[in-house]
């Protein structure tokens, strides 16, 4: 094919003959032109109206891009890059702070505002919860420090600008007058006054997020009412894995702040009674020569070509802190357990919160101290962490814990009558409830076994952990408690060093502790007699050899003692009712989990 002048392509070889160019045509009347020539007259008309649909269609698409610049530049502003040197110069920007000065500014939480601060200026750190944008010169911020919001108004079109661009979780600087409004903003809970910022800079920025705090904070009755209202839109559901692979963000929501805070507010009220009632806070070693308490379910290390372990527990160190004479000792440390189990109730590092005694006559003045330890304990959430156990509780809704002091103490033998006369009918109303809805075939048959077995148990056969929710159940029930100790366990289940019951030694000087059905210490007197211990552990199978520094400490003169331990996360998830242990575990461990 050849091509004409003005860049048109010629006719196909039927059209060869035609040599005149497409202006040349056009000069030729209709009536003077050859067939051929009026066919390719024809297709030279028909790629000139294509060519001119083209270059209108760009003209068009290029006045559209011009607009939208014009427009794009007309809602961005100059966003200028500041340090605490020159920061206020500018009522906003990026401010990167490098700690070039000491800038004298007084900083307020967002927790202390009121309506008693109207009229303030205050300066406030805090994240960017999410933002609204009315027209282009108002912007509604819900800005969030821990467990408090505040609603932030900003007015004019450049801060607008600015402001509306920000991701959510953003760490921004405000400086704003405090203002009381007429409605509750129930959406924070400040709800009283609003923030009327005059200067705003972000300080760090945040990335695309893995998951939306509010959908991470909603509650499994809010999820179900969303459902409700909306099925079709089924809202964002995140699942465990995702919070603890992101867990940085997931300790974001309300109800996180408030169980780590609780977490350590059990920490300071257990050093608190214990340190008040003359204990010394001892810390023991974490990597030993060989498993704490005999047992097989220990990590172990290299350690300079040899072996060691990490400690089950500081249990042979705190006796024999003891027998230093320190008399009364604590501890709260991490534990290591290498136990294959995916329960809700286990992890392989913990938090133990452990003590130790010497007494005078028997025993139970250790029980004595523990049932005060825990009392004080759950008191003291109760009275001084009101506002953390609410926030757990709009998105975990629980009872409260029912306790009483001194607490219900049962001997063993007890528990388990209780358990066989009390346990069925439970069964039966759970039987029941599981027909009615569920209906699976599988946990009716685990159920029904489960009944069938309860008025089967004797005064010293094992209690199993539904066993165990069963009789907590009862008691719930009965005496109205959800804390309680069962005393007198069988010495078969116990571990070497407890001592035997002295009028019948098939049960032990030893017990457990129970919240909610669910068992967090375990404890005895200890056996301080070292040819006693030795007796002890040869019947029961443990060769001492390994732990001689722990049997000789009892030669040169022993105390009689007793204590336990306690896993700090259990009772703290049982507290509050959660139903896994790993929501009330900072970073959680377990066999499948060793990040983040």
């Amino acid at each position: 094919m050849t091509s004409a002048p003005n860049g048109y392509p010629a006719e196909a070889e039927a059209l060869e003959e035609c040599t005149k160019s497409f202006e040349e045509l056009k000069l030729i009347t209709d009536a003077d032109l050859t067939k051929p020539e009026r066919k390719l007259l024809k297709k030279f008309k028909k790629e000139e109206e294509k060519a001119a649909k083209a270059a209108e269609k760009e003209r068009k698409a290029k006045e559209l891009e011009a607009q939208r610049l014009a427009k794009q530049a007309a809602n961005t502003v100059e966003v200028k890059e500041l340090t605490l040197n020159d920061f206020e110069t500018e009522k906003f920007g990026n401010l990167f702070i490098q700690s070039n000065k000491k800038t004298g500014r007084t900083w307020t939480t967002i927790n202390s505002l009121s309506k008693a601060k109207e009229g303030e200026m205050v300066w406030i750190r805090c994240r960017l919860a999410k933002s609204r944008v009315q027209g282009n010169k108002m912007c509604f911020l819900n800005l969030r420090q821990s467990m408090a919001s505040v609603q932030g108004l900003i007015m004019g079109k450049e801060m607008t600008l600015f402001a509306k661009d920000l991701m959510r979780e953003t760490v921004v600087d405000l400086y704003a007058k405090v203002c009381t409004v007429q409605e509750p903003i129930v959406s924070c809970s400040q709800s009283d006054v609003e923030l009327a910022v005059e200067r705003i800079y972000c300080v760090s920025k945040s990335d695309v997020l893995p998951f939306q705090i509010d959908d991470a904070a909603r509650s499994d009755a809010e999820f179900k009412r969303m459902m409700a209202e909306n099925p079709e839109e089924k809202p964002v559901e995140v699942s465990q894995d995702t919070r603890l692979n992101n867990r940085v963000l997931d300790l974001r929501t309300p109800a996180n702040q408030g169980i780590f805070r609780i977490q350590s507010g059990t920490c300071l009220l257990f050093r608190e009674i214990l340190t008040k009632n003359g204990f010394t806070e001892i810390h023991t070693p974490k990597m030993i020569a060989t498993a704490s308490e005999g047992g097989a379910d220990v990590f172990k290390l290299d350690y300079f070509g040899g072996s060691a372990f990490l400690a089950q527990s500081p249990q042979l160190y705190k006796q024999m802190s003891l027998m230093g004479d320190m008399d009364r000792v604590f501890e709260i440390g991490p534990v290591f357990r290498s136990e294959k189990s995916f329960t809700h109730r286990h992890l392989t590092e913990f938090v133990g919160l452990d003590m130790e005694m010497c007494f005078k006559d028997h025993y139970h003045e250790v029980l004595d101290m523990l049932d005060q330890t825990f009392n004080h304990i759950f008191k003291g959430l109760n009275e001084r962490y009101q506002e953390e156990i609410e926030a757990v509780r709009q998105q975990y809704p629980f009872e409260d814990l029912l306790f009483q002091y001194p607490c219900l103490r049962l001997k063993y033998s007890e528990a388990m009558k209780l358990l066989r006369e009390k346990g069925p009918a439970i069964l039966e109303e759970q039987i029941a409830q599981i027909k009615a809805t569920t209906n699976c075939p599988e946990t009716l048959k685990n159920k029904q076994a489960h009944l069938e077995s309860v008025p089967k148990h004797g005064d010293s056969d094992d209690i199993s952990t539904e066993d165990e929710k069963i009789l907590g159940e009862v008691i719930h029930r009965e005496y109205k408690q959800d804390f309680y100790i069962i005393d007198k366990f069988p010495s078969h289940f116990r571990p070497f060093y407890s001592m035997e019951d002295p009028e019948d030694p098939t049960y032990a000087n030893s017990y457990d502790i129970f919240i909610r059905g669910e068992e967090v210490m375990s404890g005895a007197q200890r056996i301080h007699d070292s040819e006693l211990l030795l007796k002890r552990a040869k019947k029961c199978g443990v060769d001492l050899g390994p732990i001689q520094g722990y049997v000789d400490a009892f030669k040169t003169g022993a105390m009689p003692h007793a204590g336990g331990g306690v896993g700090m996360e259990r009772v703290v998830m049982l507290f509050l009712g959660l139903n896994n242990i790993r929501k009330s575990s900072l970073f959680p461990r377990d066999p499948k989990r060793i990040t983040p």
